[in-house]
């Protein structure tokens, strides 16, 4: 029997894999579509014009956004390749500004507005990037679609008081999570929402409680608080990286 559960275990962990994979590759096809057509209006205006200070105007624009393709490509692939659960110290800004660059279209679209606030003294964390990453873009589509007519996200970085930990948090202003289904959020195939809205997005049960399964792994801690009509905060905290630990 036990046999069984964990393949069962291991099965929903790829499934889950898989479908965070598919909904990153969906985003980023309409972030290309964007670049693209940046590139493309830049390049007419550089063959329109042949003035030096229009081309190299167009030519920047088009470096701008062919680095931007690059770095979202890199993200995917990155997802793609890594099926590693090793961890090493991990700069979680940096996975913060990777995340804001593949949601900020989307975030444009649906009306929403990002305030980031990292403590630039923040320590590594001893985490796995990709795994990590998987987490806080799965909190940042959650907390868009609590917020269908548009509202605020606030993502912050900090070292937690203890110097033990790093504390990430995603607050929304939206709709809140009512006080008795908060016992259930973490729990596989519980949702809040009916399904999927128009961008093909959440609603399996599947997003939080593989957030759970993750931060748990980490040895770090999750928890959320909601006030209904006020919106929903999730606080992660993992580990700092050590030498120690990082000799592990």
């Amino acid at each position: 029997m036990s046999v069984q559960l964990d393949a069962l275990k291991s099965e929903l962990r790829r499934t889950q894999a898989l479908a965070a994979l598919g909904e990153l590759t969906s985003t980023a096809t309409h972030e290309f579509n964007n670049i693209l057509m940046t590139i493309l209006n830049y390049a007419r205006l550089g063959i329109r014009n042949r003035d030096d200070a229009s081309r190299d105007k167009a030519l920047n624009k088009i470096l701008e956004a062919s680095e931007r393709a690059a770095k979202i490509t890199q993200t995917i692939l990155a997802q793609a390749r890594n099926r590693s659960d090793s961890m090493s110290p991990t700069d979680l800004g940096s996975i913060i500004q990777d995340a804001m660059l593949l949601l900020e279209r989307e975030m444009r679209k649906y009306r929403v507005s990002v305030e980031l606030e990292i403590q630039p003294e923040t320590p590594f964390a001893m985490a796995n990037g990709n795994q990590i990453q998987r987490v806080l873009l799965n909190l940042l589509i959650n907390a868009r679609q609590a917020m269908p007519d548009g509202g605020t996200i606030l993502v912050r970085l900090r070292p937690a008081a203890d110097d033990q930990f790093v504390e990430l948090v995603v607050r929304d202003s939206g709709e809140g999570i009512p006080r008795e289904k908060l016992p259930r959020i973490f729990d596989a195939f519980y949702s809040t929402k009916a399904g999927p809205d128009e961008s093909g997005k959440g609603g399996t049960g599947l997003g939080l409680a593989a957030c759970k399964e993750i931060i748990d792994a980490h040895r770090g801690r999750i928890r959320v608080e909601s006030t209904v009509g006020r919106g929903t905060a999730f606080v992660l905290r993992i580990p700092v990286a050590t030498d120690q630990t990082a000799a592990a």
